[in-house]
């Protein structure tokens, strides 16, 4: 917590700054961290679900089943869940700067070394080492930019930090086969071998750029000045000493709302692991065949998915309405798998259900993350949003798997498409019935009474 003297010399500050300032202040913020954040997630991602291109040679060359894949891509997300919490609360002490650096010069070797598996239990190993190393990134994020902007602008940051999601399939989708197309024998490696190594190197050097770009907090950044820093910094701690946050990380634990959040990410987080880790193999299956073809067809859903999340999360900070947005968007994604595992057998369509499915999960995560943050604050909303994150995440490791149980049992992912839109409706119902969060203009929510 800040000192009281600290926070009456940032209350003063914030009074001398003019509103016309402090907006300068939000737009100089955006545009040097978002469109750098943005990078960064785009490079996390890639290296997160290549494995998903990988897989179209990868799997007869090591003589993998469709379950091995599934697990090992879903593996990913048990050291993910292990270690996310202890890196976010990491960031709250020593700062983003070195947090986000480790990160991703780690996870960039990781994904590197997934060149060199020769059997089940190493690429088991390295998947799982992989989320060790990436753990923390994306709520570290999230909890970074809470120290740079107030919840009435969270909902479109969020969106516009997580188009790095919808950017990164758009990017990894063509990339991705334009690098299985070409490279395949080159230097006696193998195509997947390729898209490992090349995809991992840009990581290294993003992570030297962390440390010598990345601001911890406003204070620290060159390009503002000491009284607009001043000034956003109280802002942000104004809300943090607002009644009804908590600030205490075992209280947080504590808090319902904090594990109802963390329920309704996992059926969120479900639907985006699958289209992330299957979209490849589900466009090969309706029948397109080449590397570069079904990289380029896997980018359509993840574009629509880009406009519907930065303009979900535009619209929800206008409005001041979270609960509907992020409902509606579930309830959508839902309708969008279970219509594409229907129409699997008829091309055209089932990509069309595919990208609805796309734009709902997408739009659905920007408007979620303005939820848990109008009730935490301080060390609570480092552990609790990292707690949220974890144990949502898991479902990157169970959608994965189910959809591929589902190929090797059925030799289809129709089924495991059904479990999967199950668990979008899910929470669209628990975000409707459940979740009735009061909302005003300026996005601060509390529990119905």
């Amino acid at each position: 917590m800040p000192r009281v003297d600290d926070v009456r010399a940032h209350d003063a500050r914030a009074q001398d700054a003019t509103k016309g300032e402090l907006d300068e202040g939000y737009r100089r913020a955006t545009l040097r961290l978002i469109p750098f954040l943005v990078f960064l997630f785009i490079l996390a991602w890639i290296d997160r679900v290549n494995v998903g291109f990988a897989k179209l040679q990868m799997l007869s060359d090591l003589k993998f089943s469709e379950a091995v894949y599934g697990f090992g891509a879903g593996i990913f997300f048990i050291g993910y869940f292990l270690f996310e919490v202890p890196s976010n609360l990491l960031l709250e002490r020593i700062g983003a700067r070195k947090t986000l650096a480790r990160i991703t010069i780690l996870w960039g070797l990781a994904s590197m070394s997934l060149a060199f598996v020769q059997s089940e239990w190493t690429f088991y190993a390295i998947r799982f080492l992989l989320g060790v190393f990436e753990a923390g990134f994306f709520p570290g994020v999230v909890l970074y930019l809470t120290y740079w902007f107030p919840s009435a602008k969270r909902s479109r940051i969020n969106g516009l930090f997580m188009t790095s999601f919808a950017i990164a399939g758009v990017i990894g989708g063509p990339l991705a086969g334009l690098i299985m197309g070409t490279m395949g024998g080159v230097s006696g490696l193998a195509n997947w071998q390729w898209l490992f190594i090349l995809e991992g190197i840009p990581s290294l050097i993003a992570g030297a750029a962390v440390l010598a770009f990345l601001p911890d907090r406003p204070k620290d950044a060159r390009w503002l000045t000491p009284k607009v820093a001043a000034a956003m910094t109280a802002v942000v701690e104004a809300e943090g000493r607002a009644a009804g946050k908590e600030a205490s990380f075992k209280a947080a634990l504590r808090d319902g709302r904090v594990w109802l959040c963390a329920l309704i990410y996992f059926c969120i987080v479900s639907g985006n692991a699958t289209i992330a880790f299957w979209t490849p193999s589900i466009i090969k299956e309706i029948g397109v065949q080449g590397s570069i073809a079904i990289g380029f067809l896997a980018a359509v859903p993840f574009i629509a998915g880009t406009i519907a999340m930065v303009w979900t999360g535009a619209h929800s900070d206008r409005t001041g309405e979270r609960r509907l947005h992020c409902a509606i968007a579930s309830l959508i994604a839902a309708a969008g798998l279970a219509a594409t595992g229907a129409l699997i057998g008829h091309a055209v369509l089932a990509l069309v259900a595919l990208t609805v499915a796309a734009i709902g999960i997408l739009a659905a995560f920007p408007v979620f993350w303005s939820l848990p943050q109008t009730f935490l604050a301080g060390t609570a909303a480092a552990g609790a949003i990292a707690a949220i994150n974890s144990i949502g995440n898991l479902a990157g490791f169970v959608a994965p798997y189910v959809v591929g149980l589902s190929n090797t049992l059925t030799g289809t992912s129709s089924n495991g498409l059904y479990v999967v839109a199950g668990f979008e409706l899910l929470a669209g119902l628990l975000v409707l019935g459940f979740a009735r969060w009061r909302e005003d203009r300026a996005a601060d929510l509390a529990p119905a009474e």
